[in-house]
């Protein structure tokens, strides 16, 4: 009689967790479909519930942000984008990198040593100059890495050449292994720069163009070679007054930061400040293209961001 009732309730527990169904907002039926459709998502039947369910949860979450926002107890505001039927977990898994894993190998840095704080301009964006090419989605790919390190040499070659050229972050995801870069699952700015150097170039994306996905093998074609790198300099970790310099007298320059919060992934405009940012936790890489100041006083960094906005961080954040 016992093992009966063992058996009567794991079916009955089987044939519950079977019914059980995800709870919707009618209301939402028109922005659910136009989600569907501004960024082809299609899924399985078995999965669209639970994605309507997560996107409503995200869009619940962005709505109350930007209510504060506009009640002035934040400072930026966000908006569904493609990643509004993902779980924080989900986004991280996919897009995000341990920065931490490594020492740097570049040389260091005493360029910036005796530099005058105060002799900087107080802003500082080099897109308005030429030195940034255009924004790439990096897709469901965690190539963060490679996109951070060509972005910096892609301003660093305009500086010398007066030529921005657009350089091949597939080419660094399929052949920087050895360096110790891992394709889609991750990598470091300094692996790539240090694969950039030894291999006499990084092919332009033009000729090697963007998959989002790890290649089966490494197509590098020496003429095709967009840009060559003599040596690299590591700035020191932490230090957000020579990361100042750098980006106002060389241009710009390779970043870590923590972008594990939903906050972060939402973003569309003001000046981002998540106050739970842990400057140890470095899962992101991205590029500074630039810092200035609000008109309020508030200064903050310029990021430019794969995922189709620039965005804008307060000085002394975790970057």
């Amino acid at each position: 009689m016992y093992r009966q009732g063992i058996v009567v309730l794991a079916v009955l527990s089987t044939i519950f967790a079977a019914q059980i169904k995800y709870m919707r907002i009618p209301e939402l039926d028109d922005e659910w479909e136009k989600f569907k459709q501004t960024y082809n998502k299609n899924y399985p039947d078995d999965e669209h519930e639970q994605r309507r369910s997560i996107w409503e949860a995200n869009v619940d979450y962005i709505n109350e942000h930007n209510k504060r926002a506009d009640e002035g107890q934040y400072t930026f505001w966000l908006a569904v984008n493609q990643f509004a039927d993902m779980t924080n977990k989900e986004f991280a898994s996919t897009m995000n990198v341990n920065m931490m894993t490594s020492e740097g190998s570049g040389e260091e840095n005493n360029e910036f040593k005796d530099v005058d704080i105060g002799s900087l301009p107080t802003e500082v964006d080099w897109r308005t100059k030429g030195y940034v090419t255009p924004v790439i989605n990096q897709l469901q790919c965690g190539s963060c890495w490679a996109f951070s390190a060509l972005g910096s040499l892609e301003g660093q070659h305009f500086k010398q050449t007066g030529e921005l050229v657009p350089l091949s972050a597939q080419n660094l995801i399929d052949c920087s292994q050895m360096e110790g870069n891992y394709g889609c699952n991750g990598g470091l700015m300094d692996n790539s720069f240090k694969y950039i150097k030894m291999n006499n170039g990084v092919d332009s994306a033009a000729a090697y163009p963007y998959t989002g996905q790890d290649g089966t093998k490494c197509l590098f074609k020496r003429e095709n070679v967009g840009a060559t790198l003599k040596s690299y300099v590591d700035i020191p970790k932490g230090s957000e007054l020579d990361l100042q310099k750098a980006v106002a007298m060389v241009g710009p320059i390779s970043v870590g930061i923590n972008n594990e919060h939903q906050s972060y992934r939402f973003y569309k405009k003001g000046v981002y400040y998540e106050p739970s940012c842990n400057p140890n936790q470095l899962d992101h890489a991205n590029l500074v293209t630039g810092y200035g100041v609000t008109a309020n006083g508030t200064e903050y960094w310029m990021v430019k961001e794969r995922y189709s906005y620039n965005i804008k961080v307060p000085l002394q954040g975790a970057l």
